[in-house]
């Protein structure tokens, strides 16, 4: 029973779209040349169809998964579509009305740099398409290459400073250089004095060792004991 119902619910709307269309009469088509047209009115809603074809389009494209092909077509209708609006721009100038390529919005590229040819004509890519085989690399900008200055560019920056020889004019590098070396020569002092300090003690620890050790040989030599032996007489003779 839904299913009946829905039926004639979408045939009721269908008839009354079709008595809607009547109503509007036969559908105009846009000319095909912006020559044609000598109504500012009708020159400036075809503009603004053109505006709504050209969104319509550039929120398509930015679907990636809708293949190659089909987005390769959709760049070229919206590159064909933006021609056309220039087209009809200049005609709406030409029957009194605004300059719209004036106001126009500045077109930037994905870093917010503006694009050379905003103002002018110029294949241009959108959405998916800037990433396809071929085009991406046409959007990545080389490297700045470094700059070579030649040994003559080097040594005109090159001041008598460099070498050091106006260090010592004004007498304050003299004075720095001056207690600095007082500070260093302190410091290497009180470091050579440790280091003799210790070789003393060394050099003393070394001597009583050896002191001590010949007077315990004296000693040693001073308690060992002689014998003799003497032969006793025969009791025979």
């Amino acid at each position: 029973m839904a299913r009946n119902e829905e039926k004639a619910q979408s045939m009721l709307n269908r008839f009354l779209a079709g008595k809607q269309e009547e109503k509007r009469g036969p559908k105009q088509r846009r000319p095909y040349l912006a020559s044609e047209c000598t109504d500012l009115n009708e020159a400036d809603r075809w503009r603004q169809q053109i505006l709504r074809e050209i969104g319509r389009k550039v929120m398509e494209i930015q679907n990636a998964g809708l293949g190659e092909h089909r987005i390769r077509d959709l760049n070229d209708e919206i590159n064909k579509l933006i021609r056309e609006k220039g087209h009809w721009e200049r005609r709406i100038v030409e029957l009194g009305g605004p300059d719209y390529a004036k106001t126009a919005p500045k077109i930037t590229d994905s870093e917010g740099n503006e694009v050379a040819d905003s103002r002018g004509a110029g294949y241009r890519y959108f959405g998916a398409a800037k990433q396809l085989p071929g085009v991406k690399d046409l959007f990545e900008k080389e490297a700045p290459k470094p700059a070579v200055r030649t040994r003559f560019q080097m040594h005109k920056s090159i001041t008598p400073d460099y070498y050091g020889f106006r260090d010592e004019e004004d007498g304050v590098l003299l004075a720095v250089e001056a207690e600095a070396e007082k500070t260093i020569l302190a410091q290497a002092m009180a470091d050579w004095n440790e280091k003799e300090q210790e070789r003393q003690a060394a050099l003393a620890s070394v001597t009583s060792k050896a002191a001590a050790r010949q007077q315990q040989q004296q000693q040693d030599e001073q308690q060992q004991q002689f014998v003799a032996y003497v032969p006793l007489p025969d009791q025979r003779a």
